[in-house]
Formats: C-alpha cells, structure tokens, sequence
C-alpha cells in the first residue's frame, strides 16, 4: 500500500537580499495567507543566509495569492518565486544520509 501523497503548499523564494531576515519573509509573505514556516538557511562560514528560502502555507489559498502577485520586490530587489513541489528535506536528515552514503561530511 503506497503512503498518502500530501500536499505541499510551499514556494521558493531565491534572489532575496542579504538585508532580509527570516521574520521580514514571514511577514511579508504573510499578507497572502498564513504561514506555516519559513526556512532561510545561513552559511555557516559567513553567517550570511544563502540567498534563497522556502515559505510553507497551511492553504493551497495562500500559496495561489502568493504565486499571482507578480513582481515581489523587497528592498528594492525583484525577489524570485516559484511553486515548490517536494516537501524540503531538513539540513539534519541531509547530513545524515550524506554520512551514511560516503562516511564524511560536506
């Protein structure tokens, strides 16, 4: 028996300043509906984030009002959004299968 599909309701979002923290994200992409989560990775070495992030939407509502506004400009950048389509796999479950798959850490 195959595991129920679930919906994924996120989008990605790339090009965003490196002026923009996580809580501007969730509170600009929230004017189009709830947000569930927002993950805005940084880089260890930098202590900058990476540029890019996941926004996850508890409705299919508010994912759609997010992809229809366009432009989304913050800060003066024109941000980059697109529908993402696989649930993100976590930083720690990505270590992990890399450390089981080569024995050593990227």
């Amino acid at each position: 028996m195959a595991a129920p599909s679930r919906k994924v309701f996120e989008v990605f979002v790339s090009k965003i300043p490196w002026t923009i923290a996580s809580k501007e994200m969730r509170e600009y992409f929230g004017q189009f509906g709830q947000v569930k989560k927002c993950l805005l990775p940084f880089d260890k070495e930098t202590g900058f984030h990476k540029g890019f992030c996941w926004i996850g939407y508890t409705t299919e509502e508010g994912l759609n009002n997010a992809l229809q506004k366009d432009p989304h400009i913050l800060e003066g950048t024109k941000l980059q959004v697109q529908r993402n389509r696989r649930a993100f796999v976590g930083q720690r479950t990505l270590t992990k299968q890399r450390s089981n798959k080569d024995g050593e850490y990227d």
